[in-house]
């Protein structure tokens, strides 16, 4: 007969973790893929206006956005309640415009400059006195694709 042996008690086996780092490669590529990542925080208020027709822009890439609106609550001490134009994350002036074109189209390479688009992202309630000005600083710089931002209506 054969003897039993209680000496040597065996535990759990090890976990298999070889397919891990295919589980956590899938999961971080879906998050690269579904997650956008904002580029401007937005330090004036806006409300887009209504439009019949709109059409999607192809390359977003190839777009540098300009806001102008009401800063937001936090800056309305130091900026006042009137319009503000905003480019990237600072507040700026109508003369400012320019050289940011010129600083965006230099960040693109030499064949996407040509199909560069500016969009405006206005508030509804500005003044056209600002636009006016936005409009002839864009066209000193040579920005002559540009492009309302606004909304369906309803």
């Amino acid at each position: 007969m054969g003897k039993f042996n209680n000496t040597g008690k065996r535990g759990m086996p090890a976990l298999n973790t070889s397919s891990l780092p295919d589980l956590i490669f899938t999961l971080l590529f879906f998050f690269m893929m579904v997650t956008t990542m904002r580029e401007v925080s937005l330090r004036v208020e806006f409300k887009v206006p209504q439009a019949t027709e709109l059409e999607k822009l192809d390359k977003k890439s190839l777009v540098t956005f300009i806001y102008v609106g009401k800063p937001l609550q936090e800056y309305r001490q130091k900026m006042g309640a009137e319009s503000r134009i905003q480019l990237n994350d600072q507040f700026a002036e109508v003369a400012e415009i320019q050289d940011f074109i010129i600083a965006e189209r230099a960040s693109m390479s030499e064949a996407d400059q040509p199909q560069m688009t500016v969009s405006l992202k206005i508030d509804k309630d500005t003044k056209m006195g600002i636009v006016t000005d936005i409009k002839n600083a864009l066209r000193q710089a040579y920005a002559l694709k540009i492009n309302y931002s606004s909304s369906l209506e309803d």
